[in-house]
């Protein structure tokens, strides 16, 4: 990226730093680039009085408690555990994932992520990460299908009311393509069963809904019609589909999921099928599916 294609606050700190700076740091180790970061840490933290901690405890939205009872949040996650098929491996995640895991394998702006001076970044989405041991386990086993339940950080402001931490429950499916959309129907049904029995069970009464789009993908959009939408007929959550959506688009590729409840005026869930396992194993005809749901957003609901 040339100088004059940086945001504002990033031209101004480098026009600031002596003449070749960047350069010099672009051109050190990554060993070497952390040693250096961690000696700048652990002199600016050499500062740092009890006050301040305080003060940041207050003014800072990426460290203050989220508000949701976890009381409240374990029964409910512990619900979702139990109604997961025996068949999906759950995953307890690293607070932290290799640098690049999300923005190597879907168009998102690293600016967006919590990136350490360890070469690694704060967990911004558990589907990346599963998508990534997804793949590891392909090589040994014919389908992989994976759940974890985490506290995600992203760098983006949601605004005042809302905070830059919050709970996924995600779920992550790969397999071998068997040709005619035949293995996307299936892990389709897979996941829109697991999260229509969620909502049947947990949020029953705050009116919730399966959405589904497909995305130019003619396959799909037939599977779609004789094979997923039989196999969830008739259920008091009702599978809608949303043709006007364009969110998602480049992100998912031929279909993309949403989750909501409140008749459709709340979301808490997303997903979609992706490329990611394909690209992670350099093979083509892997499918992949990921959907997750925030369960605060889900006690939320259940409490209105």
């Amino acid at each position: 990226m040339d100088g004059d294609e940086l945001p504002g606050a990033q031209r101004r700190v480098w026009a600031a730093m002596p003449a070749g700076t960047r350069t010099a740091l672009a051109g050190l180790s990554g060993a070497d680039l952390r040693s250096l970061l961690l000696s700048v840490a652990r002199d600016r933290t050499a500062t740092v009085c009890p006050s301040e901690v305080v003060r940041r405890w207050h003014e800072d939205r990426f460290v203050r408690p989220a508000r949701a009872d976890p009381r409240v949040l374990a029964q409910v996650e512990a619900r979702m555990w139990q109604l997961l098929p025996a068949d999906v491996a759950g995953v307890e995640l690293s607070p932290v994932v290799p640098a690049g895991t999300c923005s190597a394998v879907a168009p998102i702006s690293q600016n967006r992520i919590v990136t350490t001076m360890r070469a690694s970044e704060v967990l911004s989405d558990p589907t990346n990460a599963l998508a990534v041991e997804a793949a590891v386990r392909r090589r040994r086993q014919s389908e992989v299908h994976l759940a974890a339940a985490h506290r995600v950080l992203r760098a983006q402001d949601f605004g005042s009311d809302t905070s830059a931490h919050f709970r996924l429950f995600a779920l992550v499916s790969s397999a071998r393509d068997t040709g005619s959309g035949e293995t996307q129907a299936r892990l389709l049904v897979r996941h829109l069963t697991y999260w229509r029995s969620v909502l049947a069970e947990l949020a029953p009464t705050a009116a919730p809904r399966l959405h589904v789009t497909t995305f130019d993908d003619r396959v799909v959009r037939e599977r779609l019609a004789d094979t997923v939408r039989p196999a969830l007929a008739d259920h008091v959550v009702p599978l809608v589909d949303e043709p006007e959506r364009s969110r998602g688009r480049g992100y998912y590729t031929g279909c993309a999921l949403r989750i909501t409840v409140l008749d459709g005026s709340l979301e808490i869930g997303d997903g979609g099928l992706t490329d990611w396992t394909a690209r992670l194993s350099g093979d083509a005809k892997e499918r992949c599916l990921v959907s997750c749901l925030a369960t605060e957003r889900l006690v939320d609901s259940i409490s209105r």
